[in-house]
């Protein structure tokens, strides 16, 4: 299970770096392009964007800190999916989502000093996204799928279960 994870982390991180790179190179010259329309309304096009900031583009201009706050998260995160991997494929999954996304966003505020967007929902007035946001974003409703559901039943079914520590002794 570990090798799994860490590869769908590396080719999370991969396709992150990758779809950056392209908005980089061939989507910053002309800022924007249509996406995806339905019905000749536009539903989302892709828009350059360098976010400064973190999550909605607050906390913009805190480069070091946000690196830094990051880098300890993900340490936490590592440790966390270790422990705990074997505990639920949905919670090593979220943890492996979150690790991915965070990596992918970590290497653009090391490398340029901020993180590359594209993804612009133009039927609401949402946030520029990016490829590891969508990665952060799956793994927290995989998080609360695991806490308000999974984790549950797995509590229940250990306090179901006999306690066999007590063998032929008196009770």
């Amino acid at each position: 299970m570990a090798v799994f994870l860490i590869i769908l982390m590396a080719a999370l991180v991969g396709a992150d770096q990758a779809v950056k790179y392209w908005a980089a190179t061939e989507l910053k010259p002309i800022h924007s392009m249509d996406f995806i329309s339905v019905g000749g309304k536009k539903l989302v096009d892709l828009t350059y964007l360098e976010n400064t900031g973190a999550i909605f583009g607050s906390m913009k201009g805190q480069r070091w800190f946000l690196i830094g706050f990051t880098s300890l998260i993900l340490i936490i995160g590592f440790v966390v999916l270790f422990k705990y991997m074997k505990r639920s494929k949905v919670l090593s999954l979220a943890i492996t989502l979150f690790l991915a996304g965070g990596i992918g966003n970590l290497i653009d505020r090391v490398r340029l000093s901020y993180v590359v967007d594209m993804f612009e929902f133009k039927f609401m007035n949402f946030a520029i996204f990016n490829v590891a946001d969508i990665c952060v974003t799956l793994a927290f409703v995989l998080l609360l799928i695991y806490a308000f559901i999974i984790d549950p039943k797995i509590e229940k079914a250990q306090q179901v279960q006999p306690d066999n520590s007590n063998k032929g002794g008196k009770k």
